[in-house]
C-alpha cells in the first residue's frame, strides 16, 4: 500500500538548480550541456510532460538527450488520467532526494508556472477539486463577467482577491473553492509559503528573448511540430484513450486540434496559426509569472548571443552561490 500524499510540501529551491522561461526558448538544449558540465541530472518542470504520449506537442527531450543525462518526472500517467500538482511534487521531493544521494545535482527544466512556484515557495495542497462548484462558478462568470467574480472573492479573501490578477479566473475560482471547503481564505493558508530566497543566493534562472526573436522561434516550433505529425499524434491519443482528462485536453496545440477534429476540419494552414497565437499568448502569460519571483535570475540571450556565452553565464552564478559540487 502507498504512503498518502501529504498536504503540504516545502521549497525545494535550496537544493536545487532551476531552468525556467517561456516556450521555445531554449531550455532543454542550454539545460543538458549545464547538467553535463556540473554533474546533474534534470526533472521536467511541465505539467503536461507528465503524460505518456503526448510527446510532439509537449517537446519532449529525445531518446538521445535522455541517454545522454537521466531524465525524471516525464511520462508519469495516462493522457485520461487527472494528474495533480501534489502528485507532481510527491514523485519531484523523491526524486530530488535520491539524486542528492548519489552526489548528483538536480536540475528543474521547464516553464509551468505553478510548478515552479511550488518548487520555489513550496505548497499547500488544500482540498480537492469541487467540479460541480467550479463548473457552477463557471456558469456565473460567463453570465456575470470577471468583475463580480472578483467581487465575490472580495467578500470571502480579501487578501487573495488583491494578489490575484483581474484576469486570472482560474485561480480567484480556486481560492472560492478552498474557502468553501476548509472554512479559511486560501490566503491565510499560503501564509507559510510567502518566503523566499534573493536571486544572489540561489540558482534559479529565466532564459529570455526579445519579443521578436521569441515569437519567431515559437512559429518555427509549431511548424516543425505539424512536420512531425502533431495531429497524427492527437488522432492516436483519441483512438487509445477515448477522451483526455481536463488539464490534457486543454493544452496547447492538442486543445486547438481536437477542436478542429470536432468542427469537422478546415485548412491545416488556418488551424498552425491558431496553435502559434495561442502559444505567443502562453509564452507571454509565462513571462508574467516569472517577473513575480524575486528568486529568479533573468538570462538575457541577445546579450549572451550563444548557447556556450549563456552556460558560462550560469556557471559562473552557480560558482558564486557556493553550490558548484
Amino acid at each position: 500500500m502507498s504512503e498518502p500524499t501529504p498536504t503540504t510540501f516545502p521549497p525545494l529551491v535550496e537544493q536545487t538548480i532551476v531552468l525556467t522561461g517561456p516556450t521555445a526558448s531554449g531550455k532543454t538544449s542550454l539545460a543538458l550541456r549545464l547538467a553535463e558540465a556540473i554533474g546533474g541530472e534534470i526533472l521536467s518542470l511541465d505539467s503536461i510532460a507528465v503524460y505518456r504520449h503526448m510527446d510532439i506537442g509537449t517537446a519532449k527531450p529525445s531518446a538521445a538527450d535522455r541517454a545522454r543525462v537521466p531524465h525524471y518526472l516525464l511520462d508519469l500517467a495516462n493522457p485520461d488520467q487527472d494528474f495533480s500538482v501534489a502528485c507532481y511534487l510527491a514523485e519531484a521531493h523523491q526524486r530530488v532526494g535520491e539524486i542528492c544521494s548519489r552526489g548528483k545535482r538536480p536540475i528543474f527544466v521547464g516553464g509551468t508556472p505553478m510548478f515552479l512556484k511550488a518548487v520555489l515557495r513550496g505548497f499547500d495542497v488544500g482540498p480537492p477539486p469541487d467540479w460541480e462548484f467550479r463548473e457552477s462558478v463557471q456558469r456565473d462568470l460567463e453570465t456575470f463577467g470577471a468583475e463580480a467574480l472578483r467581487q465575490r472573492l472580495v467578500q470571502v479573501d480579501p487578501v487573495s482577491a488583491a494578489r490575484i490578477a483581474p484576469g486570472d479566473t482560474r485561480r480567484m475560482i480556486r481560492a472560492l473553492e478552498v474557502s468553501k471547503h476548509t472554512g479559511m481564505p486560501l490566503s491565510h493558508r499560503q501564509v507559510q509559503f510567502d518566503r523566499h530566497v534573493d536571486a544572489r543566493s540561489c540558482n534559479v534562472f529565466a532564459l529570455r528573448h526579445d519579443r521578436g526573436k521569441l515569437h519567431q522561434r515559437i512559429n518555427e516550433r509549431v511548424e516543425q511540430m505539424f512536420e512531425r505529425g502533431l495531429i497524427e499524434e492527437v488522432e492516436q491519443l483519441v483512438e487509445r484513450f477515448g477522451s483526455l482528462s481536463r488539464t490534457a485536453s486543454q493544452a496547447v496545440g492538442y486543445r486547438e486540434i481536437l477542436d478542429w477534429k470536432a468542427a469537422g476540419g478546415g485548412p491545416i494552414d488556418a488551424l498552425k496559426d491558431l496553435v502559434a497565437t495561442h502559444t505567443r499568448q502562453l509564452a507571454k502569460r509565462q513571462e508574467t509569472w516569472f517577473r513575480s519571483f524575486s528568486e529568479i535570475t533573468t538570462v538575457e540571450l541577445d546579450q549572451l548571443d550563444t548557447e556556450s556565452a549563456a552556460l558560462e553565464f550560469l556557471l559562473q552564478h552557480i560558482e558564486q552561490t557556493g553550490t558548484a559540487s
